[in-house]
C-alpha cells in the first residue's frame, strides 16, 4: 500500500513520483501523487485503467497529452480528469521539466504493483529506450495486470490470442509477471511544502 513520502523513479522514461497521500494514510481518499517528468520524459505508451479515475493538474511547465484520441497541452494550473477505461497517453515535449499533481481514484493495491513492476523493469535496463518490456514479458505482467492497466499496442484482439501463448514460452524462460524485488518504492522523501499546499493538504509529521 502506497504511504505518505513513498518515491518512485523510472530512470527510463524520465518519471519521478511521490506519494502525498497514500492509501495507506487515509483509506477511501483519493491517491495523491506529485509526478515531476524531465524534458523529453513520458509514460510508456497509451493505455486505460478499467475502473480507475485519473486528474493531472499542472503545476509547473507544459503536459502534452492524448485523452480519448483528443490532443491537448496543459499549461500551468491547467487540469484534465481521464475517466475509467478511457484510452490516454501524456509527455513532456518542452525543453523544461513538468511538475504535475495526480488524483487517482479509487485507489487500488494493484495498480501500484503493476506501475512499480514497470519501474522496476525499466532501471533494470529490461525495457526498450521507451520503457515497454518485451513482447514475452509484456504477454506476463499485461496478463497479470489487466484489471488495472491495459496497453494500447498491441491491438487487444493480437493480446487476447497470443499473450497466453507467449506467456507460457516466458514463463520456460524464466520470466515472471510479478517481481517481489520491484514492488517496494525506491525510498522515502518528505513532500515538498508547496506541494504539500497545492494538494490541499497539510505536512505530515514523521
Amino acid at each position: 500500500m502506497a504511504r505518505y513520502g513513498d518515491l518512485y523513479v523510472n530512470d527510463v522514461t524520465g518519471e519521478r513520483a511521490v506519494v502525498l497521500r497514500g492509501d495507506e494514510d487515509a483509506p477511501g481518499e483519493p491517491l495523491l501523487v506529485y509526478l515531476h517528468v524531465r524534458p523529453g520524459g513520458a509514460v510508456s505508451g497509451e493505455h486505460l485503467h478499467p475502473a480507475l479515475q485519473e486528474r493531472f493538474l499542472v503545476l509547473e511547465g507544459t503536459l502534452d497529452t492524448r485523452v480519448d484520441g483528443v490532443e491537448r497541452a496543459l499549461a500551468k494550473g491547467e487540469a484534465v480528469t481521464v475517466p475509467a477505461g478511457v484510452w490516454h497517453d501524456w509527455w513532456n515535449a518542452g525543453s523544461e521539466p513538468v511538475d504535475v499533481l495526480i488524483e487517482l481514484t479509487p485507489p487500488d493495491p494493484r495498480f501500484e504493483m503493476a506501475i512499480a513492476t514497470g519501474f522496476g523493469l525499466a532501471n533494470a535496463g529490461r525495457t526498450d529506450a521507451k520503457g515497454v518490456p518485451s513482447l514475452l514479458q509484456l504477454a506476463l505482467i499485461g496478463s497479470e495486470f489487466s484489471d488495472v492497466l491495459r496497453r494500447k499496442h498491441p491491438p487487444a484482439f493480437v493480446q487476447a490470442i497470443a499473450f497466453g501463448v507467449l506467456g507460457f514460452i516466458a514463463r520456460r524462460r524464466g520470466l515472471k509477471a510479478i517481481y517481489p524485488e520491484y514492488l517496494g518504492p525506491h525510498g522515502s522523501v518528505t513532500p515538498d511544502p508547496a506541494v504539500m499546499a497545492a494538494a490541499g493538504l497539510e505536512p505530515v509529521a514523521r
